[in-house]
């Protein structure tokens, strides 16, 4: 009976995690804990960005009926370096912070569904003096979750809304996830911010082939006029990549991975505080590396 209920709580908790991807839009994981390094060397633009990750989640059980509050806390450090010269004082753009705090409610709706609803607070910003309002954000999702593990070829679903307050859509968005597992040595995930194939060679290595979105929106807490008389109060990036992943699987929970790619489209853009474009600062193609060390829930 108690082998039965931690499968349970791990695949309650692991869609928690899947959903969470929806409300945080540029990240996607199934990690309880993470730490990861990611280059992005200069391309025509002369630009180059560097980050570093941290994130660790929590689940904390509730009642009996396996309805559980989850708590977690994610942060990502940019650096950024440009060789090129630019028309305004780069200072603001150097470093960038995004702190994520993650709170989630699961509930089982009915025999075949589960209920997921996800509060995240975020704070995205160059912190040049302290913090201010405008560096605050919410994020909401609200969704539904079925899956069949033990299929022949098991599947998972979600489907639902969420609302991120940096797209400047000021309404919710749907969300759709759908896992399959169609073959001992091959799964799918179709959906948003990543679609992926994955071959599986053993239980220690697997190789995943993926499109995924990457990218940040983040305050700059000292405006920056530009010589056409506009003012630049954000900046933002949005990248397409298609990526190679390599994992190595310490053991059943922990493993090792690294992921080289190349941008599809990329867009870094500064903007002004109704989200409108005010100066391209990046469209050019880049190699992308990212490594780092992972806790997962399977």
């Amino acid at each position: 009976m108690k082998n039965s209920v931690n499968h349970i709580a791990i695949r309650k908790w692991f869609i928690f995690i899947v959903i969470l991807c929806g409300s945080n839009i540029w990240a996607q994981s199934t990690d309880i804990f993470r730490v990861e390094y990611l280059n992005i060397p200069e391309n025509d633009t002369g630009i180059k960005t560097q980050r570093y990750k941290a994130l660790l989640n929590l689940p904390i059980k509730l009642n009996e009926k396996e309805d559980y509050l989850i708590t977690g806390m994610e942060y990502n450090r940019f650096d950024m370096g440009y060789s090129e010269n630019l028309p305004f004082d780069k200072s603001e753009l150097i470093r960038f912070h995004v702190i994520d705090l993650n709170v989630g409610y699961l509930t089982k709706w009915n025999e075949n569904w589960n209920l997921v609803t996800i509060l995240t607070p975020r704070m995205a910003s160059n912190f040049m003096n302290g913090t201010v309002t405008d560096d605050f954000f919410m994020n909401a999702t609200a969704t539904f979750w079925k899956e069949r593990p033990n299929a022949d070829k098991p599947y998972r679903i979600v489907l639902g809304l969420t609302y991120n307050s940096t797209t400047g859509l000021p309404v919710p968005l749907p969300l759709v996830n759908y896992y399959r597992r169609f073959h001992p040595n091959w799964s799918f995930t179709f959906g948003i911010p990543k679609s992926s194939l994955r071959h599986y060679f053993n239980k220690k290595h697997s190789l995943e082939m993926a499109l995924l979105l990457d990218g940040y929106f983040i305050n700059l807490q000292n405006d920056i006029l530009l010589d056409n008389g506009q003012v630049a109060s954000k900046i933002s990036l949005t990248s397409l990549l298609g990526t190679l992943v390599y994992q190595y699987n310490i053991s059943k929970r922990m493993s090792l991975f690294a992921m080289v790619g190349k941008t599809v489209v990329q867009e870094g853009i500064l903007r002004n505080d109704d989200q409108g474009k005010v100066y391209l600062l990046n469209d050019e193609s880049n190699f992308y590396i990212r490594t780092g060390f992972k806790i997962g829930v399977f």
